[in-house]
């Protein structure tokens, strides 16, 4: 073989495509089953001497973004070409497929292209997970069946499994040898956070840009490309930045870019800032749709070329060609506008989109996963179930969130009696506070018995991960808790004082922030160290860690504090509750330091139209706050925190100060 050819790739094959199964997984002696993936799919090629080319499934060159991928495979193929069908992914801390995090790694690379020349791109480790072999030296394996191709697949020695590793497959007699059903291997996917299920006819060839009856997908999650047609700007929290993208996607019956809806969540406080930036670049003064979408769906809409794809997760498509509960996933560089289909409407979606929205009915029996949370086995239900409808947020995404953030947040529940806001039929039903832990509540869970006004209460005391999985599956989307701890079942004296900022009528975050700061300087001069955060509301709170042994110090020393302030400066400051001092002011509510009350916790969700979260700040926040948006986090903006910050509370642990 001469050198030149030695170092020749295979030649790029357009990828065969997966057909969505209508909700029905195919069960049968004559399909396997793998997982769905939730990364970009690519494809590994592999010349004789080890030359790699990464491809997208559009034959954009991916080599140089993931150059840790390069050569991987080489030591296994004794010198010969190969040709991997599969996807490159990334995992997020919790060691499950990550595709936000890949999404994030993306943006970062496509930054460090525009920066100085010469400097090495080192980010997110990359895996390449392959699913299929279409060349194996000589031969191309184009044609021989899925089975074949996958045995020599399985052969092919993973030089090193961190990098590249096979697709877990799985035959339907062997679910059955195991006494298992494709449903059950649907259901350990869901469990380990799978997008879904691919069912792949065992008999099939490789069918080269098609998307056959032999690759059938059953997605968890439902996933659509869009074309981003135009934008709204942001308005009250959003003021200032990006609100919304108006999407659009090709008729399949007609090839028109047509109209399908928009959507309005699931970005980050940067997603936000990078696509503005991007769409003011490429405005129109049209939109580019057949036809005129509805004046309703487009005020204050801006339009712009439709040149980017994104992604969303969507949970209905109605049958006048609308996209219902939506959520933003990421932009989709790998994608050409021109392949972006709309879906269609499945018949009973469409049926259900015609009638009104019906009263919240009693959760279905089967609609039950069994998961692992921590060192417990949960059953959780009603994982689809929208919680927050004007941002299509599931009680799924909720337990996601808590379980992510159970790091940073069980430091500041443990020991803490909790108190319950629960929404079992979303924000916009009936809301339930719960003190007691109610029947049926776990044998492990722990709980403590105090005396309340009305006798004793069984509150729980979340501290483990399994806990506040079980909590968010019941709908408990606050989580209140008191400035004292519990220990051998007797309440400790006070560990944290706390002020409520609330801003009255006329007043936002924004004047919570000028009193926070002169509360600061007090404070530090008081030998205190103050900590922020948001309500998640509409206000914010100021923590200091103590050390005193008297329960009434920490209301007396904030009752004299809040008094001097509103003394100084009554026209914008009130320390008492009465509705008739409120408007213009900001009211310091220095009694939720009363043993009996209790504070939203750091990083709980609230009960709004979005799923916003009490969030930690730096002072160098508080202090720059000129706009009500940028204090305004959602679940997704505190993952991307808690990533750059880490936990912006966690001194106060340690830097409790007496109280004087």
């Amino acid at each position: 073989m001469a050198a030149d050819d030695a170092s020749l790739v295979p030649a790029w094959v357009e990828p065969m495509l997966a057909k969505a199964d209508g909700g029905r997984l195919r069960s049968g002696p004559e399909w396997a089953y793998e997982y769905k993936l939730d990364g970009y799919r690519a494809a590994m090629r592999i010349a004789p001497d080890g030359t790699t080319a990464l491809t997208s499934r559009n034959n954009i060159d991916f080599t140089a973004e993931f150059t840790d991928l390069e050569g991987v495979l080489a030591p296994a193929l004794d010198g010969r070409a190969a040709y991997l069908d599969g996807e490159v992914v990334v995992y997020g801390e919790d060691g499950r497929i990550d595709f936000e995090r890949m999404q994030e790694r993306r943006g970062r690379y496509v930054r460090h292209q525009s920066g100085p020349k010469g400097l090495e791109f080192t980010d997110v480790p990359v895996r390449f997970l392959a699913f299929d072999l279409l060349r194996l030296g000589d031969r191309s394996l184009l044609a021989a069946p899925y089975d074949e191709r996958r045995g020599l697949l399985a052969e092919l020695p993973m030089p090193d499994p961190y990098r590249v590793s096979v697709v877990r497959a799985v035959t339907f007699d062997e679910l059955a040898a195991d006494r298992r059903t494709p449903a059950d291997f649907l259901v350990h996917a869901a469990s380990a956070g799978y997008e879904g299920v691919v069912a792949k006819l065992r008999s099939s060839a490789y069918h080269p840009g098609q998307r056959p009856d032999s690759w059938l997908k059953h997605p968890l999650v439902r996933t659509q490309e869009v074309i981003v047609c135009g934008w709204r700007p942001g308005q009250h929290s959003f003021t200032g930045t990006l609100g919304g993208l108006l999407l659009g996607a090709h008729d399949p019956a007609t090839g028109d870019l047509v109209y399908i809806g928009d959507v309005g969540t699931g970005f980050s406080q940067a997603t936000r800032a990078d696509l503005r930036a991007q769409l003011e670049a490429m405005e129109r003064r049209t939109h580019p749709f057949v036809t005129t979408p509805p004046r309703e769906d487009t005020a204050r809409a801006r339009w712009v070329e439709p040149r980017l794809v994104g992604e969303i997760v969507y949970r209905q498509f109605t049958r006048g060609g609308r996209v219902r509960h939506t959520a933003w996933r990421g932009l989709r560089h790998d994608k050409d506008p021109a392949e972006v289909l709309a879906p269609r409407a499945v018949p009973h979606e469409a049926a259900a989109a015609a009638q009104p929205s019906p009263s919240p009915s009693p959760e279905p029996a089967g609609q039950r996963i069994t998961v692992q949370a921590g060192h417990r086995r949960l059953t959780l239900s009603n994982l689809d179930k929208v919680l927050y409808p004007a941002a299509g947020f599931t009680k799924g995404e909720v337990i996601n969130y808590y379980s992510r953030v159970a790091a940073v947040l069980l430091p500041h529940l443990a020991g803490r009696p909790v108190t319950f806001i629960r929404y079992p039929n979303g924000v916009d039903g009936q809301k339930w506070f719960e003190k007691n832990a109610p029947k049926g509540a776990p044998d492990w869970l722990r709980t403590v018995r105090l005396a309340g006004t009305g006798g004793t209460i069984d509150y729980p005391l979340l501290d483990d991960l399994p806990g506040l999985v079980w909590a968010a599956n019941m709908a408990a989307l606050e989580l209140h808790v008191p400035q004292w701890t519990v220990e051998s079942g007797n309440r400790q004296p006070p560990d944290r004082l706390v002020f409520d900022l609330d801003p009255g009528p006329g007043t936002t975050i924004v004047d919570c922030c000028r009193v926070a700061e002169r509360l600061h300087d007090v404070l530090v001069a008081d030998g205190l160290t103050p900590y922020a955060k948001t309500s998640g509301s509409k206000g914010m709170q100021l923590y200091c860690g103590i050390r005193t042994d008297d329960p009434a110090a920490p209301s007396a020393y904030a009752k004299r504090l809040a008094q001097r302030l509103a003394k100084e400066t009554p026209e914008s400051v009130t320390a008492v509750m009465a509705k008739a001092q409120r408007p213009g002011r900001v009211f310091i509510d220095w009694s939720q330091n009363n043993p009996a009350k209790t504070t939203v916790a750091p990083y709980s969700l609230r009960g709004r139209d979005h799923p916003t979260a009490s969030t930690p700040v730096t002072w160098d926040e508080v202090r720059a706050c000129r706009h009500v948006n940028r204090l305004t986090f959602t679940a997704d903006d505190v993952l991307d925190r808690i990533e750059d910050h880490g936990d912006l509370l966690a001194g106060l642990a340690e830097d409790g100060a007496p109280l004087g």
